[in-house]
């Protein structure tokens, strides 16, 4: 099996590193990640710059590709230039700190995945309920069962899975759960402060509100001590207010299109 990493986290991150331990003692493994931290880039790309990549050795040996650009433009880049051979699976991770509800439409690490998705490759993004100290090794080795189970399954084209593990010890997960991506978000406030020179920056900060807690959700789940898989995709279409506006349940628009 061949596995690309990739994460949103630097290519010098520690859950990389657990990624590449565990998955290179059975797969060959590629690495395109970012040179530095791209937390929270969504799925943007590149297209006002170059983008530049270095060859990065690690214990004098070649260990990936870092790229001056986004978690979807390494993957982008992985596929259409710098593999030489396709991988089987793309592997995004591991990111510290979940990546649930309204978290994967800012979340790099999963776009890395969805990116990966949209272009015919199968993918999971990977990551531990864990800012301060969480357990990559175990993390690791819950995305080589789930990449095990992948690569056995017939998973949707274009479909990617959300993996999220718990930030608790291993003998306390309760178990794997497939879930629903949840309705949390984030209750924004931005706290304003001065620098040295008199001037004011603001830090983004907050908490989340979850507004569905409907125990099949990958909030609730993840909280509840499981290990949550959520597959997902890139179509954002409303299919029920779709069908609404099909059949006329709104008022119709005809008579406002200018003539």
């Amino acid at each position: 099996m061949r596995v690309l990493l990739t994460n949103d986290d630097g290519i010098y991150a520690p859950g990389l590193l657990a990624l590449h331990e565990v998955f290179s003692e059975d797969s060959v493994v590629d690495i395109v990640a970012p040179v530095t931290e791209m937390s929270a880039v969504g799925h943007a790309i590149t297209l006002s710059f170059p983008l530049r990549v270095q060859e990065i050795k690690r214990n004098g040996k070649f260990y990936g590709y870092a790229v001056s650009g986004t978690p979807a433009d390494c993957v982008k880049i992985a596929l259409k230039e710098l593999l030489n051979e396709p991988p089987d699976i793309v592997v995004s991770g591991i990111n510290p700190g979940r990546n649930v509800g309204m978290d994967i439409l800012y979340s790099g690490t999963v776009s890395a995945a969805t990116e990966a998705a949209f272009l015919g490759t199968r993918a999971i993004s990977v990551s531990v309920d864990d800012r301060k100290d969480p357990n990559y090794g175990f993390a690791a080795q819950v995305a080589r069962t789930i990449v095990n189970f992948v690569m056995k399954s017939d998973l949707r084209d274009g479909t990617a899975l959300n993996v999220n593990v718990p930030g608790i010890s291993p003998d306390r997960v309760r178990g794997i759960a497939f879930t629903r991506q949840g309705l949390s978000r984030f209750e924004e406030r931005f706290e304003r402060r001065t620098d040295p020179r008199g001037n004011t920056y603001y830090w983004l900060a907050g908490e989340t509100i979850v507004e569905n807690g409907s125990p099949d959700t990958d909030f609730v789940a993840l909280k509840n001590g499981m290990i949550t898989i959520t597959p997902i995709h890139y179509d954002l279409t409303c299919e029920e207010e779709l069908e609404r506006l099909h059949h006329g349940r709104l008022p119709s628009l005809d008579r406002l299109i200018p003539r």
